[in-house]
Order: structure tokens, then C-alpha cells, then sequence
């Protein structure tokens, strides 16, 4: 038996007569339309569609360049030359490409800073932090195929380096390294399987992506209080309010992407990239592209191999713990008066310890190194679970429109004085 539903209330013919028979208008509407959303956003929350912008244009541009680029050791640095020069339109492929990874990573690190200072990451979002560290966990591995295609000399040896991490892993180190050669050393085989993956991965990055903005309207936003909406004047339709906010940002966030583009295209790119790759020539200094310096602080930062690899990964996995590692009720560091100090100086940890990625490990940096390590990980598993247990936390509004709107009672002297909300 046919279900029947009600007519579409749309006025436009066509998407009527879709929307009847694929409510899909609809589910727009609903959404991305009417969705009820704090009404509390800073332009903090921004950074979500922009990322989702960069990811759009990293497969559009990626699909293109895919086209006219040979996956081959000894004709993929030429073909990455004669797309930039001979091409038509293609220096802009590959500048806006080679540039959006950092973007990308730039606006991604924005966003997950974010969650970490006003608790996005809490209770009932559990999910939803996890698929996004999901993401940028498949950002990383993207990035890194990505950037060995040119086969200039620092993607042949930060391919090689990279790799070698995993012959520090008992047992099965070699065979894992092995694997991702495609036989006893980086070489055409090598290349090819890079090149598959790293078209491939986008596409689950955004399958992905999917699952995080699903859980996100599931369990809806968090704010930059910290507590849930309690009624409709807490809230404010998605659109017109916050389309055009999003709009804005992502307009002047392309305004100073193209400025990057246009003007200093090669600027975040390494000058050894631009010499084709040489087994027989060791460049004077291989170290990755900024997003990843601090994650390569951490593996120099000891001198085992296999307990620096151990630290570089387990330095991710933190991000995903990071639920059940804070123990505090309070979700906004707005009212966490230590865990601000404490945030801010993981902040400045994060930034000294891609400073000490990006330099030779003698003297000082080695100190700063491994003092940076140190405070990074004491930031997990010692300050969030401890703080949780004993840091006095100021008291939360009533409502998010009695604090937008002014004029808002407390709820009482300290938050323990009220009954938590829905964490």
C-alpha cells in the first residue's frame, strides 16, 4: 500500500513536485532551515562550514589535478611541472590544492581548539568529537600521501623517514613498512599506492563527514555557555541567522585564501620540494609541512625510536580520550577559571612545540622539546582529570537568552548549587 504523506509546501513548481516524491527539500528545510541553534554562536562556530568548504574544494581541485597527473617515479615530477606550467588553468589547480591542505589544517586546529575550550566534547556529544577526530585523523593520513606526489626531494625522503617510523614497532614493524613500499624501498610501487589512497581517502573523509554533522543534529550544538537550550527563545532558526553569518566568514576566509593563492603561492612550500627526488642526495634537513611539526617534536623529544614513535601517536589519541579524560560537570571554560590557564597554556604548548619541529634537535630546542612533551600530555592525564575533581567553577546563567538579553538571575553562588543539566 502506497504511504501517503502531505502535499509539499513549497511554491516553486518544480521543487514541489520533486519534494512529493523526494522529500529531500524538505529535509533541507528542516535541517539546515528551521533547525533550532543556540542563539549564543561567536564567529568561533564558523569554522565548521568552513571546513567544510575546504574539503569541497580540496576534492574538486584534487579530482581535476587527478586528470593530468602521472603516478609514475620517474615522470610524476615533469607531470606536476606541465600541469603548473602548460596546463590551462592549471597553476591555479595546484596552487589553490597545495595551499588549501593548509587551510584546511588551519581552520580544522581553530575548530578543535574551540570544542576544547568551550566543552564540545562533553556529554551527550561523546560521538560526535569522536567523528571528528576521526576526520582529522584521516586528514593526517591524506596529507601525507598528498604531499609525497610531487616526488620533489623532501617528499622522497619525508616519505622514506616517515615510513621507517614503523620498523620501530616489534614483530610486525618491518612487514608493516614493507607493505607500504610495495617492496624494500620508496620507488614507483610506493608512489602508485600513495596516489590511490590519497584520492580515495577524501571520499571517506567526506562519508565521514556526514556521520559528524548527523551526530551534530542529533544531539544539537553546544554554545559558548556551556548549557542547553531550555526554550524557544534560547534557540534562533539556522536560517536566515546563522546562513548569513556563515557566509560572511567564509567570504572573508576566501578573501585571504586568495590572497595566499595569487600572491605568495610558494610560501609554505619547501625548497627542496622543487628539485626532483635523488636517492643518492640526502637533503640538509627533512622535517614535514607546519601542521605536523608538533606531533614531530614529540617523537624527537626522546631518543628511542620506538618509544618517540609510541608518544607521536599516542599524542593523537589523547584528542580522542579527551571525553573521559575531563572529569569537571561544566562544559564552558568560561566558568573554569584554572582550566582557562591550563587551556591556554596547552595552546602556547602546541604552537613552542611546532617551533621545535621546525628546527635542528641540539641545544635548547631539545630542552624545549621534551619540556613541551612533557606539559602536553600532563594536560590530559594529569590537569583535566584533576581539575574536574577540585577546581571551585563560577556559576552558570539561568538561560542562554536571560544571559544574550541581559537582565538573567544566576543559578545560584556556585554550580553545585543547582542541579546539572543535561550534560
Amino acid at each position: 500500500m502506497a504511504h501517503t504523506k502531505a502535499p509539499s509546501a513549497f511554491k516553486n513548481p518544480l521543487i514541489r513536485w520533486v519534494d512529493d516524491r523526494l522529500p529531500i527539500f524538505t529535509m533541507i528545510s528542516k535541517e539546515y532551515g528551521v533547525f533550532p541553534t543556540p542563539r549564543n554562536f561567536n564567529y568561533l562556530w564558523n569554522f565548521g562550514a568552513l571546513a567544510l568548504v575546504m574539503l569541497v574544494i580540496m576534492i574538486i581541485t584534487g579530482v581535476f589535478l587527478a586528470m593530468q597527473y602521472t603516478p609514475n617515479a620517474d615522470l610524476a615530477f615533469d607531470s606536476v611541472d606541465r600541469i603548473t606550467r602548460d596546463v590551462n588553468g592549471g597553476w591555479l589547480l595546484r596552487t589553490l590544492h597545495s595551499n588549501g591542505s593548509s587551510m584546511f589544517f588551519l581552520v580544522v586546529y581553530i575548530h578543535i581548539f574551540r570544542g576544547m575550550y568551550y566543552g564540545s566534547y562533553k556529554r551527550p556529544r561523546e560521538l560526535l568529537w569522536l567523528f571528528g577526530a576521526v576526520i582529522y585523523l584521516l586528514m593526517m593520513a591524506t596529507a601525507f600521501l598528498g604531499y609525497t606526489l610531487p616526488w620533489g626531494q623532501m617528499s622522497f625522503w619525508g616519505a622514506t623517514v616517515i615510513t621507517n617510523f614503523f620498523t620501530a614497532l616489534p614483530i610486525v614493524g618491518k612487514a608493516i613498512t614493507t607493505w607500504l613500499w610495495g617492496g624494500f624501498a620508496v620507488a614507483n610501487p610506493t608512489l602508485n599506492r600513495f596516489f590511490a589512497l590519497h584520492y580515495l581517502l577524501p571520499f571517506v573523509i567526506a562519508a565521514v563527514v556526514f556521520l559528524h554533522v548527523w551526530a551534530l543534529h542529533v544531539t544539537g550544538s553546544n554554545n559558548p555557555l556551556g548549557i542547553e537550550p531550555k526554550s524557544d527563545k534560547d534557540t534562533l532558526p539556522f536560517h536566515p541567522y546563522y546562513t548569513m553569518k556563515d557566509m560572511f566568514g567564509v567570504s572573508v576566509f576566501l578573501l585571504i585564501y586568495a590572497v595566499i593563492v595569487f600572491y605568495v603561492p610558494d610560501y609554505l612550500g619547501d625548497p627542496d620540494n622543487y628539485v626532483k627526488a635523488n636517492p643518492l642526495v640526502t637533503p640538509s634537513s627533512i622535517e614535514p609541512e607546519w601542521y605536523f611539526l608538533p606531533f614531530y617534536a614529540i617523537l624527537r623529544s626522546v631518543p628511542n625510536k620506538l618509544l618517540g614513535v609510541i608518544l607521536m601517536f599516542g599524542a593523537v589519541v589523547m584528542i580522542f580520550l579527551m571525553p573521559w579524560l575531563d572529569t569537571s560537570k561544566v562544559r564552558s571554560a568560561k566558568f573554569r577559571p584554572w582550566y582557562q590557564w591550563c587551556f591556554w597554556f596547552f595552546v602556547f604548548d602546541s604552537l613552542l612545540l611546532g617551533l621545535v619541529g621546525s628546527q635542528h634537535p641540539e641545544g635548547i630546542w631539545i630542552l624545549l622539546g621534551r619540556v613541551g612533551t612533557l606539559y602536553y600530555f600532563g594536560f590530559f592525564l594529569v590537569l583535566l582529570p584533576f581539575l574536574g575533581w577540585f577546581e571551585k567553577t563560577l556559576p552558570l546563567p539561568a538561560s542562554i537568552a536571560e544571559s544574550v538579553l541581559g537582565g538573567g538571575k544566576l543559578a545560584g553562588s556556585t554550580v553545585a548549587a543547582k542541579p546539572m543539566e543535561k550534560a
